[in-house]
């Protein structure tokens, strides 16, 4: 408009100067005239192009304005449309990606904590020097599969608790049963050997062997727990005492270690049955625990135990009205350099034990377990029971042994068992006559003898591992005087355990 009033000013200018200017400046008056002409046409072509580029972009705009319209309708479908625009396809992949990784966060944030393992292991064995009669169960194979789950609970303050499941099954009772009938101590050369209930041969039957309860609560109580060095756990429910109880880190797994029981637990309490565990050998209990580890590399323990014990209170049929009761006492040494031991002390005392002839009475012992490091890949192992009061077969028990680990001969995943076991018969038993019997079925009485002395008995393995996860190994055992029959043959087990655990 402003450049229209100038030109428009201008030729009337142009029309009143003439009169009054000379050639010169009506020429410079034209020439102006001629330019403001040609800038006018100039501005009308740029106002069409400014036009017609507002025009796209309006245009543009609206089609992006469409696109964005379809776009949200399209997620707000939870369908899937080939007529969506493909950035909805996109955004609907990524957030489902998204929803999958949260998911799986939750799910992993859920899991954590929890512990879960699995093993399966087969044993085959032979004996030779059984008497002929039970000739026919001197060769043996069996089965046993355990998995236990641990699940951490939401902590309550600062207690931190958790559930522990614990599931067996199995097939075979190995040579256990020969070895019973022919009334020796260590009745169990097979420890592994597991049969629910001693159900059908045919069947293989799970059970829940274990399910308890675990809080552990720092002391002081309701004090700051970054600076608490004590803690109490309380354990309840159906366990196997020997996880609480006579543990041993020489010889306490049969599926790795040794297989015969009595360098597995203290001969007295499990070859001698003074646990009185149920037919799967699980029993209830309550277990507390008062743990101090103000010396942090050398803790120590104090442990009571209340459980369920006999033909009914093992299984649930009575209460702990008859208990078995257990304490112990264990402290974690820096030895031969800051190698690690433990040694335990405990003592037992069950209020209707079984004799040998049957009679019920007050059974009263104590036993020591101790395990120590004395080198890189040495430890030595060592258990003792003395029955105080009651009369079983043997009174008194003294397992010694030692493992190896294969470094030394550069397989350091291997290692190498070796363990010895004196059991000494009870002075009443002596004055007694063992009858021992030819085969499983016990129809017909092979010989009997007075016990003298002691049975005696060595054990020897190899583990080789195979792959990380799977293991196989011989083992011999030798087992002589056995039930204290000093005029019975040595017997030899040979024996080959595979174990696969996860």
């Amino acid at each position: 408009m402003k450049l229209a009033k100038i030109t428009a000013a201008l030729v009337a200018a142009g029309l009143a100067l003439p009169a009054l200017a000379g050639p010169k400046e009506i020429e410079l008056l034209q020439k102006l005239t001629s330019r403001l002409e040609k800038l006018e046409a100039r501005n009308a072509e740029l106002e069409k192009k400014l036009e017609a580029r507002n025009s796209g972009l309006e245009q543009q705009v609206k089609t992006l304005k469409d696109e964005s319209n379809a776009v949200a309708a399209g997620l707000d479908s939870p369908r899937l449309s080939q007529y969506e625009p493909e950035l909805t396809v996109r955004l609907k992949a990524v957030e489902k990606d998204a929803l999958e990784m949260k998911k799986a966060a939750k799910i992993a944030e859920g899991l954590e904590g929890i512990k879960v393992s699995a093993a399966l292991a087969t044993v085959g064995q032979h004996a030779s020097g059984l008497p002929g009669g039970v000739e026919n169960s001197s060769s043996q194979l069996n089965y046993r599969a355990d998995v236990s789950v641990e699940l951490p609970l939401a902590a309550i303050g600062d207690i931190e608790h958790k559930l522990f499941a614990h599931l067996r099954m199995g097939q075979g009772l190995g040579l256990n049963a020969a070895f019973s009938n022919l009334g020796h101590f260590a009745s169990a050369p097979n420890a592994l050997a597991f049969r629910a209930s001693g159900s059908s041969p045919d069947d293989s039957v799970t059970i829940l062997g274990q399910a308890w309860y675990q809080a552990a609560i720092p002391l002081p109580f309701l004090g700051f727990k970054p600076y608490s060095r004590e803690t109490l756990e309380v354990t309840f429910g159906k366990m196997d005492i020997f996880g609480f109880f006579d543990q041993n880190a020489g010889g306490g797994d049969e599926a790795k270690q040794f297989l015969n029981s009595v360098f597995v637990h203290n001969p007295l309490l499990d070859a001698g049955g003074e646990v009185g565990v149920d037919a799967n050998g699980f029993q209830p209990g309550f277990v507390v625990s008062y743990l101090n580890w103000f010396n942090k590399p050398e803790p120590w323990r104090l442990s009571l135990g209340v459980f369920g014990a006999g033909d009914r209170g093992a299984n649930y049929q009575r209460s702990l009205s008859k208990p078995l009761v257990m304490v112990q006492a264990e402290k974690q040494l820096k030895l031969f350099g800051g190698l690690t031991g433990n040694y335990r002390a405990y003592a037992w005392n069950r209020s209707q034990g079984t004799d040998f002839d049957g009679s019920v009475t007050r059974h009263t012992g104590v036993g020591v377990s101790v395990d120590q490091r004395v080198g890189d890949g040495v430890t030595v192992f060592g258990r003792y029971g003395k029955l105080v009061s009651g009369e079983l077969p043997f009174n008194q028990a003294v397992t010694a042994g030692a493992e190896l680990n294969g470094s030394y001969w550069g397989r350091a995943a291997d290692a190498i068992g070796i363990a010895g076991a004196w059991l000494e018969s009870g002075k009443a038993y002596r004055n007694s006559t063992v009858t021992a019997w030819l085969d499983d079925a016990q129809t017909q009485a092979a010989f009997t003898f007075t016990p003298r002395g002691a049975e005696k008995l060595a054990e020897i393995y190899y583990r080789l591992r195979i792959a990380p996860q799977f293991e196989l190994t011989p083992d011999f055992q030798y087992v002589v005087d056995g039930g204290g029959n000093a005029n019975g043959k040595s017997v030899k087990v040979f024996a080959l355990r595979a174990n696969i655990a996860y």
